[in-house]
């Protein structure tokens, strides 16, 4: 009998072994992108100087260094998959009996798809991240709320996904049936949704579009190695013939 316990173990070594991964993708991809951001937002604060200051006048050292950010990327890395790893155990557990696919290995590997769509595209499409030197410092609140509100909505869509194509079943077993009217929901679900957000545009004119870009991209590149690892992996562990006990069976036998 496979319980609880068991997925949730393996859901936190795969997260941690994706995380570490995904890590030293963003380090390699990213954090080149992530100097030049900074040296222009340096070169810019430096042409504000007056001649008659000092040049260290009104600036302050950062409270970390380059070096030890790209050492705490590692840890930031290998600690989000490994929470990562732990929520996506247990929603594996908890929705397994509900996905309709005999396969332990393609359940998970759907899950992770559809995490990855909803938790990171769309959010991704609507807000894209930006490097250091770019984004107004007062508006921190309100770009980390749409971005909550656009990820929970992202994860809604998804649910409407494919809560639409199994109503679609009603009028056939054709799969191109369940694909259009389940991709029709989740489209009108983030089209509306996108419609309804505030845009949020603070990148200068100034800025170099391709290093932007090139940023986004690094980051994007970062989350999909993460939850392509975090999928496969889990997909490599988890037992195909055995039965999960969830908590609130294991507490009730």
């Amino acid at each position: 009998m496979r319980t609880f316990g068991n997925l949730l173990v393996r859901g936190l070594i795969v997260g941690l072994f994706a995380g570490l991964l995904a890590g030293t993708f963003a380090y390699v991809m990213g954090e080149p992108h992530i100097d030049a951001a900074i040296a222009i937002e340096e070169a810019g604060g430096a042409a504000h100087t007056h001649g008659d200051e000092p040049a260290a006048a009104g600036e302050e050292e950062p409270l970390v260094s380059r070096t030890g950010q790209r050492f705490g990327l590692f840890l930031a890395t290998s600690l989000y998959g490994v929470a990562l790893g732990g929520i996506f155990a247990v929603g594996f557990a908890l929705l397994r009996r509900r996905l309709r696919t005999p396969s332990d290995s393609y359940a998970a590997l759907g899950l992770a798809a559809a995490g990855f769509v909803g938790i990171v595209l769309v959010p991704f499409l609507k807000y894209p991240p930006n490097p250091p030197a770019v984004g107004d410092p007062d508006t921190i609140t309100k770009r980390t709320v749409t971005y909550l509100l656009t990820l929970v909505i992202g994860l809604l869509a998804v649910w409407a996904g494919v809560a639409a194509s199994r109503w679609a079943q009603r009028f056939g077993d054709a799969p191109w049936i369940r694909l259009a009217v389940g991709g029709g929901a989740f489209v009108a679900t983030i089209v509306a949704a996108y419609l309804i957000l505030p845009a949020i545009n603070e990148v200068p004119g100034s800025f170099p579009a391709t290093l932007l870009w090139q940023f986004r991209f690094a980051s994007l590149g970062t989350q999909a190695v993460l939850w392509t690892l975090l999928g496969f992996g889990y997909a490599a562990l988890v037992d195909r013939n055995s039965q999960v006990t969830t908590p609130a069976e294991g507490a009730t036998a």
